[in-house]
């Protein structure tokens, strides 16, 4: 039976855990706590959370997910940054951290799925969610802005035809 501290860790990692749209492992071994203190700033500001958790402790509250995790992703120095939203931005603040810095190294990482250290970094070069979104509406709305300029343009030259012609015809009474 856990004492009442490890019980909160564990309640609390669950919470963490519950609540990200994925985790990424690393091996903070080596950083300073100037360093870590700005990693988790940046990362905080762009969705996510970095929190040393103790392996065992983290495996509980993990639950069953722990059985799609590779080993290495939580034995050793292991922080966890926990995902909440935009995981490519979240994964490119720890990619460029990790290579900036030498020391940090991307273990792996779940969302829903166990990626290897090379699928984090592929992921974090993937564009964040709004730009997406915005490249999807874009492709959606070229064709139909392209629909509404040939139809306008269909009506709009007899217009101009006429428009021209009743121009001459009044010229010519001038």
């Amino acid at each position: 039976m856990p004492t009442a501290e490890k019980a909160r860790i564990i309640d609390q990692a669950r919470e963490w855990y519950s609540n990200s749209a994925g985790v990424i492992f690393t091996d903070y071994r080596g950083l300073t706590v100037k360093e870590i203190q700005s990693l988790r700033r940046d990362l905080r500001a762009k969705g996510a959370e970095i929190h040393v958790v103790k392996n065992t402790l983290f495996r509980i509250a993990a639950g069953d997910d722990v059985a799609s995790f590779a080993d290495e992703f939580h034995n050793g120095t292991t922080a966890i940054a926990f995902v909440k939203e935009n995981e490519s931005v979240c994964a490119k603040a720890l990619v460029d951290f990790a290579k900036s810095s030498k020391k940090l190294v991307i273990k792996g990482g779940y969302f829903g799925k166990a990626f290897n250290a090379k699928q984090v970094e592929a992921l974090s070069e993937l564009p964040s969610k709004e730009v997406l979104i915005a490249q999807v509406i874009g492709a959606i709305a070229a064709p139909i802005s392209n629909l509404v300029g040939t139809v306008e343009a269909l009506y709009a030259q007899p217009i101009r035809t006429v428009m021209a012609a009743a121009d001459k015809v009044a010229e010519g009474n001038a």
